[in-house]
């Protein structure tokens, strides 16, 4: 049997009612590229148990999103648009990541996740990353296409000996990523180590040595036709190994 792979939804409201959301990107690639059986886990109101999530899966995503983690989870400032923020989201990501990550269980982070990574682990963030002297627009240009706006837009670089040179085709130190972000990792949780950075030093990915088990946290989006690209293949097979150990 496949093994099962938690996604974290997002919730919102639309037309009165409440939404639990998670984009199809990420069930496709792993359902394909991590060979697992995606398993939707809702935001509810009342958040449900984690120990009875950890019970029934094998591995997990934290998945992007468009609301951001609350600041006072971090000690950030107030938000400019309380609109933007999703406490049912944060009720049961940042409670379900510490457990899972406790437990061994494989967890891979992805955009919103990637900064619930760092936050969980006592890391803190930017809310506009744009706005800092010497840093890139990390942002989507709106007025492109879904396809242009998930396109490569920026390279990372890699850090020599870390998961992702790890995984990386031909042993490249040098990928292009996408980019639609405007939050991203301020100081970097003590437990992480940086796998990947930006041109501008902003931290693109994350891993956890010591790590019981797979451990990895992406700023950028390798679910967005995952298979037309090595290094996400590469990290979505990566992740589905690990969820069969």
């Amino acid at each position: 049997m496949r093994p099962v792979a938690g996604l974290v939804c997002d919730r919102y409201v639309h037309d009165g009612m409440a939404i639990h959301s998670a984009n199809d990107e990420y069930v496709t690639a792993v359902a394909g590229g991590a060979g697992a059986l995606p398993l939707l886990i809702p935001a509810a109101d009342t958040p449900l148990p984690v120990e009875d999530i950890l019970a029934r899966v094998d591995g997990l995503v934290f998945t992007g999103a468009p609301s951001n983690v609350a600041p006072s989870h971090y000690g950030g400032h107030p938000p400019r648009d309380p609109s933007l923020l999703d406490p049912a989201r944060d009720a049961l990501s940042l409670p379900l990541m510490r457990a899972a990550i406790a437990a061994g269980k494989p967890v891979l982070a992805i955009c919103r996740g990637f900064q619930e990574l760092n936050v969980v682990l006592g890391g803190t963030l930017h809310q506009h990353v744009h706005e800092i002297a010497g840093r890139m627009d990390h942002r989507e240009d709106e007025s492109l296409t879904r396809d242009g706006q998930y396109a490569p837009v920026h390279p990372v670089h890699l850090v020599p000996g870390g998961i992702l040179a790890g995984l990386a085709p031909d042993q490249l130190l040098r990928v292009m990523v996408n980019s639609l972000h405007h939050q991203g990792i301020d100081r970097l949780a003590p437990p992480l180590l940086a796998e990947a950075t930006a041109p501008d030093g902003q931290i693109e990915a994350v891993s956890m040595p010591g790590a019981q088990n797979f451990l990895l946290g992406l700023q950028w989006h390798p679910e967005w036709r995952w298979q037309e690209y090595p290094l996400s293949r590469a990290i979505f097979a990566a992740f589905g190994a690990a969820m069969t150990r």
